[in-house]
Parts: C-alpha cells; sequence; structure tokens
C-alpha cells in the first residue's frame, strides 16, 4: 500500500492543514498517511480563538520510527509537509524525509513552507523561519511558498512579475527542482496569480479574485495537496500546476457561493478530480 505522508497542522473542525490536504489526495485517489504537527479546535483566525497544543517533535519522530518498523516507509511516495509547531518539528521533518528517500530514493519532498503572508507578516513559532529557508526548504523537491515565503528564501523584494520570474529562478538555485508560487499578491488586485518555475522555464495561471468578508484558510494546503497529486500521477509540472489551479478555484467558487468561510471541499469534490472551468496557463517569454 504505497502512501504519502503528509505532515502538517490539523484542526477538529473546518479545512486547514491535514483538514484541507488528506481528503483532496484521497479523492483523487491516493492512500494518505496523516501526521499531524499540532491539533487545534479550530484555524487560528477566529476571533474567538481556539484551543488545542502543539505535539513535541519526539511525537513525530516516534510515529515515523513506528513505520517503519513495520516496514512501510519504503512505500512512501511522498513526503508533503506544512505548518510546523516548533522548530523542533523542523528537525524532525528534515530526519524524516532524509530516511524515507534512503529507504525509496525515488519519494519526493513537497514542502510547504509556512512563515506567514502580507497581512499578517510571521506567524510561527521561534526559530522556525530560519530552519525552512536555512535547511528545510534547500532539502526539498518542490516548494509551494506565497509570495512572502519566496521573497525570505531568495533574499529578495518582489514587486513585478519580472521580480517574480527572477525569484524563482534564483530558487532554483538553492536545491527545489520546482517552485510553485501559491499566490502573487502584487501582480493583480481582480485577478489572483499563480506561478511555477520548472528548469524548463516558468508558467504564470490567473483566474478571477473572489472577494471574501472573511478570506477562507487552508487554500494553500489544498492547492500543495492538488499539485503532488498531479505529480503522482505521471502528469508534468505544468499539468498538475493548471490542475491544482482549476480545482481550488472550482472549491473556493462553491465556497464563495454558499457565503461560507470554511472551505467547501466536500461539497466540491467533483471538481478536485475533473475541474469544470479552465483557466489556461501560459508561458512567461
Amino acid at each position: 500500500m504505497k502512501g504519502i505522508l503528509s505532515i502538517q497542522s490539523h484542526v477538529v473542525y473546518g479545512h486547514a492543514g491535514n483538514s484541507s490536504a488528506v481528503f483532496p489526495l484521497q479523492r483523487m485517489g491516493f492512500e494518505v498517511w496523516p501526521l499531524h504537527t499540532v491539533q487545534f479546535s479550530n484555524h487560528t483566525q477566529y476571533k474567538q480563538g481556539w484551543t488545542g497544543t502543539a505535539f513535541p517533535a519526539t511525537d513525530l519522530i516516534d510515529l515515523v520510527k513506528g513505520i517503519n518498523n513495520i516496514d512501510q516507509l519504503k512505500n512512501c511516495e511522498a513526503v508533503l509537509t506544512g505548518y510546523q509547531g516548533s522548530a523542533d518539528q523542523c528537525l524532525a521533518i528534515i530526519d524524516t524525509v532524509k530516511t524515507i528517500k534512503q529507504q525509496n530514493p525515488n519519494a519526493i519532498y513537497i514542502c510547504d513552507p509556512v512563515m506567514g503572508d502580507p497581512e499578517k507578516g510571521c506567524i510561527v513559532a521561534d526559530g522556525i523561519s530560519e530552519y525552512l529557508i536555512n535547511d528545510v526548504m534547500p532539502l526539498a523537491d518542490v516548494i509551494v511558498p506565497n509570495q512572502f515565503e519566496l521573497s525570505q528564501f531568495v533574499g529578495m523584494t518582489i514587486n513585478t512579475l519580472d521580480d517574480a520570474v527572477k525569484a524563482c529562478q534564483h530558487a532554483l538555485t538553492l536545491g527545489p527542482k520546482m517552485v510553485l508560487v501559491k499566490h502573487l499578491h502584487s501582480l493583480s488586485s481582480d485577478k489572483f496569480s499563480m506561478m511555477l518555475a520548472t528548469k524548463d522555464g516558468c508558467y504564470l495561471a490567473q483566474r478571477p479574485h473572489l472577494a471574501f468578508d472573511n478570506q477562507p484558510v487552508g487554500v494553500g494546503d489544498l492547492i500543495s495537496s492538488l499539485f503532488t497529486g498531479g505529480l503522482l500521477k505521471g502528469w508534468s509540472a505544468e499539468q498538475a500546476f493548471e490542475h491544482a489551479h482549476n480545482a481550488c478555484y472550482a472549491v473556493l467558487k462553491e465556497t464563495h457561493r454558499r457565503g461560507e468561510w470554511e472551505l467547501q471541499t466536500i461539497a466540491a469534490q467533483d471538481e478536485i478530480v475533473a475541474p469544470t472551468e479552465i483557466f489556461p496557463i501560459t508561458e512567461i517569454k
């Protein structure tokens, strides 16, 4: 039974972290092994607050060791990571990725380097951003940063499309083989923009911007899971990028139609497999 080890946060109510990423991958036909870095009652943007806790890094190490004890790490096709609850968890991620790649050299590592966003700034515990930038992201085959996280990784300010291309190209020299920028907020106010960069070129995806009273949380987790699923299906990076873009828009559109804040992933599940609205990507020359 081959699977994807998804090491992310978990919310009991709603869709963020593993609660956003696991079901789409399952709906695309994959076995997913969810490993939670934190468990919260709900995502952290509720004004009423939240309850829950981050798990010790030793818990992550112990659970991965248990999978190894039953000789299943060799069947891990991909490691997908998102929100980390402590700097020590970043070290556990590094150890886990190296262990899995020793047992399955074909396994890929997709890192969503959750540090923050333009509005919120840094939203993670001390030390996490430094480990992500210096140790975790260079280890990844694929990184899925937002504009803020990409700028932190490459040490560049991004204000234009040309800036974004140069930042992605620089990121490809630091270890990753692919860069998917899950949100380029500086490009357009009326369109939502994403970018893919590989050794073969850079590609732009744009779709209508949906206005929410409260911006849904967990969108980046959804994008990284959809892209991971596409790659593991054997699609080209460009195909996986376009599908992730279109399927994510479908989920957001259903969320908007229902007047909801939490992502309507279950209601839009058929769109995860076969999106009905297609926004073709364009190569940036």
